[in-house]
């Protein structure tokens, strides 16, 4: 079940709300838990169980982890290995197998094991859990059915943000419920709802339809280095904003996972902007822990590049996600060894120019299915491949998306934001943006209902 479905927007989600706020307050935890187990069970029945197994192994060794402090780095490596190897056996089993029967005569076979949905996620909130409680940082948790919702919360299980322990430790027992609040969340779902069908979804039309097509013109290899990047962009902090929206009905407050990525003025900056949650949960539990930067030179570059491999292994068992992140790795470093006086000095028009081409190309490698086609379609961005740099059927897509994509570049600024917050429009604004909001909710469930385009993205993770 995903957010923008029929399922979860007409019936899953207004019985949920409805039982949360009638039963007393003692009793909304256990909704909230049955409700998210559910919603997970809809789309994942037989893997329920492995989540409700690693929920209990963790509990168990969090326990035992605080009672038993001689031994809680033992306990803390146990519970760590079971949480990753569950992750690798279901996650990186067959890309293991696949590579290493490129050295063999006699092929091993393929073991037959479905991705569990949103699996790399709560496995690491798991992780950052015990974690913290080995670190101090977090106090253990004696009721394994609030441990077991703070995993399984379902605003935020399969598609982030990577919501911390510590984060919402105090909420899981109280937490404020507020119409102002509820109200808020409601604003910050339809939002996130709209970018994702009405932008994602639109552009990964335009997408496919590259995919699809024959044309080889140079414009037409720019409409979907855009377009895709505009899309992941738009599908991914759109599931962030309704993560965090539904959370604000529900009493939580989740920390904010975008901040305008693309008007970063370097690759350091990009990624101090995007996917927040997971950039600074691998800065926090493995780059610090292996010395950060307070370390020499050469072993700051080791620690950059296992970092950064890690992120990119995270989002799939692919090759390309792996030179995707050592892309970004590799970069970070050129930036800081060489590059960092320069880019202060450019003009941040020119230096955002310079890292929305750099963004640009990594979702290519991102997105690609093999190393040809992402070859293709990069030198396709110079004329190399390209055949034409305009044919009538890349002019026909321009003139077709072109609105959407203008939209999509000024959704993906702030400039909205200092809109809304400019006091001269005050009045206007507050009699405006419900009016927006309606408008947004209603388009964007006519697409829904229509059955348009609705790609799940994060299948892969």
């Amino acid at each position: 079940m995903v957010f923008s479905s029929i399922t979860f927007l007409f019936y899953f989600l207004p019985i949920v709300l409805v039982l949360y706020y009638i039963v007393p307050k003692k009793c909304k935890n256990i909704v909230l838990l049955v409700a998210s187990l559910l919603f997970y069970f809809y789309g994942e029945p037989k893997y329920v169980y492995t989540m409700i197994f690693s929920i209990i192994s963790t509990y168990i060794f969090g326990i035992l982890l605080n009672k038993y402090k001689k031994y809680n780095k033992l306990f803390l490596v146990l519970s760590i290995a079971i949480n990753i190897g569950i992750l690798i056996y279901f996650k990186y089993t067959n890309f293991i197998i696949q590579n290493i029967n490129l050295w063999l005569t006699n092929k091993i076979d393929f073991i037959y094991v479905v991705l569990p949905i949103g699996i790399s996620f709560y496995t690491f909130q798991l992780m950052s859990y015990t974690i913290d409680l080995y670190k101090g940082q977090a106090k253990v948790q004696k009721n394994i059915l609030k441990l077991a919702m703070y995993i399984s919360l379902f605003p935020q299980l399969i598609a982030g943000p990577i919501v911390r322990y510590t984060t919402i430790e105090d909420q899981l027992e109280n937490r404020e419920h507020s119409i102002s609040k509820f109200a808020l969340g409601v604003r910050k779902f339809i939002i996130g709802l709209g970018k994702k069908v009405l932008i994602a979804n639109v552009l990964g039309e335009l997408c496919n339809k590259f995919l699809l097509s024959s044309d080889t013109s140079v414009l037409f290899y720019w409409l979907y280095g855009i377009a895709n990047m505009l899309q992941i962009y738009f599908d991914f902090s759109g599931y962030s904003d309704m993560a965090i929206g539904l959370g604000k009905m529900f009493g939580f407050e989740f920390l904010e996972n975008f901040n305008y990525p693309y008007i970063a003025t370097s690759i350091r900056d990009f990624w101090k902007r995007w996917h927040i949650s997971l950039s600074s949960w691998f800065r926090d539990y493995i780059y610090i822990p292996l010395g950060g930067s307070r370390v020499t030179k050469l072993k700051w570059i080791r620690n950059i590049l296992i970092v950064w491999c890690l992120t990119g292994l995270w989002h799939g068992a692919q090759w390309n996600f792996i030179i995707w992140g050592l892309y970004f790795g590799i970069l970070l470093i050129i930036e800081k060894v060489f590059l960092e006086k320069f880019l202060n000095k450019l003009p941040q028009f020119i230096s955002r120019i310079y890292t929305l081409i750099i963004v640009m190309i990594s979702f290519i490698i991102f997105s690609g299915e093999s190393t040809k086609q992402i070859m293709q379609n990069i030198s396709g961005l110079i004329g190399i491949n390209a055949n034409f740099f305009v044919t009538p059927e890349s002019m026909y897509y321009f003139k077709s998306y072109l609105v959407i994509i203008i939209l999509g570049i000024i959704g993906a600024t702030p400039l909205m934001k200092k809109i809304c917050n400019n006091e001269k429009l005050h009045k206007a604004i507050n009699i405006l943006e419900p009016i927006c909001l309606l408008a947004i909710l209603v388009v964007s469930m006519s697409f829904i209902i229509d059955g348009s385009f609705n790609p799940f993205l994060y299948f892969r993770f």
